[in-house]
């Protein structure tokens, strides 16, 4: 279906366009120097040494666990609230995800629910920055530190965000973004490893490298088993690009969450995203929790909502219901009753940087008129 507002759009500007088309222009579409330039510049804005770029935000994290030298026998402590690729990539090195429920009001893992899982077995927490919003790395980093145990960023949908004053994606022995379509920046396809270890970093390039030396080795040795994952040289440029103004983006997506904020003021039924005091939120999307018979119809609510040509989404659905995780370890409904019980209720709405305030309204007065009729 062709919607007259969709969920997201990326934001491509002419000079997008030119600075991808300058390297269409070279003999080097992969590893030339824009995959460097982009890495040096990432690197910098976030204040961490080493940056490794690749392919997927997924791609990031598997060499992240692969790297640290998670494994079978290990437990990590993660987040059943998020996308799937959070856990998936422990399991790649048949680690086990261990799940805690999240805070209610921010959808990040509960930190004081950590300490009581913690077991021989326990190498990593691996927390994500929910929808943008920091974690509690404070709390995270005190809580590793005490237990001896590796801190996994999965900063995917946070570049920019920030925690007194300290950016995501600078707190853990390793962090991850992510520049899918949606996000606050995009390549197309892309993702980057940001740490503060040489090693680990060098280690990761080469595994993005189908296992080469980082220096000085030839084109067909191999020292290690590797992989895939290098991003080519247009999909770099685009993201220089897009990283030069991420400043304007965070600026122009915190006005939209206000505008819909206030528009929704007011509004039973319907509980807006809230700013944190000593956090600073780079916004993916804009999700509400619906309330009420709303809530319990969230489809029907989704299926009006398109009729009108709006696109809307349930964001997220936990992974321990999601079916291969219920077949593979026999999860079960309300393991983790507050991430059901958010991911049931929540719902995305259209959400990127050249959205009209017209077409705010449009989604707003629509989405008041279904829930009105549901409530009748």
């Amino acid at each position: 279906m062709k919607y007259k507002i969709p969920l997201s759009k990326p934001d491509i500007t002419y000079g997008d366009r030119q600075e991808v088309i300058k390297v269409l222009k070279t003999n080097f579409l992969s590893l030339g120097e824009r995959y460097i330039e982009f890495e040096n510049k990432l690197a910098k804005f976030v204040g961490v040494k080493h940056a490794v770029v690749v392919n997927s935000g997924t791609s990031a994290l598997h060499l992240i666990v692969r790297a640290l030298g998670i494994k079978e026998g290990d437990e990590v402590i993660t987040t059943p609230f998020s996308f799937v690729s959070s856990s998936n990539c422990l399991l790649y090195e048949r680690a086990m995800p261990i799940f805690i429920d999240i805070d209610e009001q921010t959808f990040n893992i509960d930190v004081s629910k950590i300490e009581e899982k913690i077991t021989s077995k326990t190498k990593a927490i691996l927390a994500v920055d929910v929808f943008g919003r920091p974690a509690d790395w404070l709390a995270l980093t005190e809580i590793a530190k005490k237990h001896n145990l590796l801190l996994i960023e999965d900063s995917a949908e946070a570049v920019g965000s920030e925690c007194c004053k300290k950016k995501c994606g600078s707190f853990g022995d390793a962090a991850v973004f992510s520049f899918y379509p949606n996000k606050q920046i995009t390549t197309g396809e892309g993702g980057m490893i940001l740490t503060n270890n040489k090693e680990l970093a060098d280690l990761c390039r080469s595994m993005a490298n189908q296992g080469r030396k980082t220096d000085g080795g030839k084109w067909l040795e191999h020292i290690r088993l590797g992989y895939n994952y290098r991003l080519d040289e247009m999909s770099c440029a685009l993201g220089i690009s897009q990283l030069s103004r991420i400043k304007e983006t965070m600026k122009r997506r915190e006005s939209i969450v206000k505008l819909y904020n206030k528009k929704f003021k007011g509004v039973n039924f319907v509980f807006t995203p809230e700013f944190e005091e000593g956090k600073k939120i780079s916004w993916f999307v804009y999700v509400v929790k619906l309330f009420g018979k709303a809530a319990e119809e969230r489809n029907t609510v989704i299926a009006k909502m398109a009729e009108v040509g709006i696109q809307c989404s349930n964001y997220f659905y936990p992974i321990h219901l999601q079916p291969f995780y219920k077949e593979e370890f026999h999860y079960v409904e309300e393991s983790f009753p507050i991430a059901e019980g958010v991911g049931s209720r929540t719902l995305a709405l259209p959400f990127y940087n050249t959205i009209k305030e017209s077409e705010i309204n449009f989604v707003v007065n629509n989405l008041k008129r279904i829930i009105k009729e549901i409530n009748a």
